[in-house]
């Protein structure tokens, strides 16, 4: 069960649209985040808050919702919306240096709600060991499709190093929210 599922009603018909209602505002959340971009000289990717979204975006609404979340937000890139990080947006987006990132958000906010659906968002422990390997996953994407771009022996240092510090934030911000919410929610049920 994740957070999402505690309000889920039970008729199909209202589960269907709780469900598109979560997924669209899920999007839009994430298009919002992506704008909190600051560009970094030496390497054409930018910190951004898309990978705190994307991790939060799987915890919240699990291994279906929350990929399905991701693939509304990079077809409304895709289609023209300036939903990428500086405003960036079309189909040239997924042919740049960032589209490994891009994918790779799919892939972790799988991981990452599929986790989050057996239990491990609700200790700290557990809950840092997911949202690190989420974010594992995001890096791992951008880290080989950004070496289509820059030589191999810089994407470590262009497309992963300078990033750490920003992710021990994120993954750390996760580690205390979740499980709080989940004691939060149990004593008052």
């Amino acid at each position: 069960m994740t957070y999402a599922d505690v309000l889920r009603p039970t008729l199909k018909r209202q589960a269907l649209l709780y469900d598109i209602s979560l997924i669209m505002g899920g999007s839009i959340v994430l298009a919002l985040l992506s704008q909190l971009a600051i560009p970094l000289p030496f390497t054409p990717v930018p910190i951004t808050g898309q990978t705190f979204g994307v991790l939060l975006i799987g915890a919240l609404l699990g291994s279906r919702r929350g990929p399905l979340t991701i693939l509304a937000y990079l077809t409304e890139g895709a289609l023209g919306l300036p939903v990428f990080a500086q405003g960036l947006a079309g189909p040239a987006v997924f042919a740049g240096p960032t589209a490994g990132y891009l994918l790779g958000f799919i892939g972790a906010a799988f991981v990452v709600g599929l986790l989050a659906e057996h239990g491990w968002d609700r200790g700290l422990g557990s809950t840092f060991v997911m949202m690190t390997l989420g974010t594992a996953i995001i890096f791992l994407g951008g880290a080989l499709w950004l070496g289509s771009f820059v030589p191999w022996n810089q994407v470590i240092a262009m497309g992963v190093l300078p990033f750490l510090p920003g992710a021990l934030i994120k993954i750390s911000a996760a580690t205390l929210l979740l499980p709080a919410g989940w004691k939060f929610i149990h004593r008052n049920q």
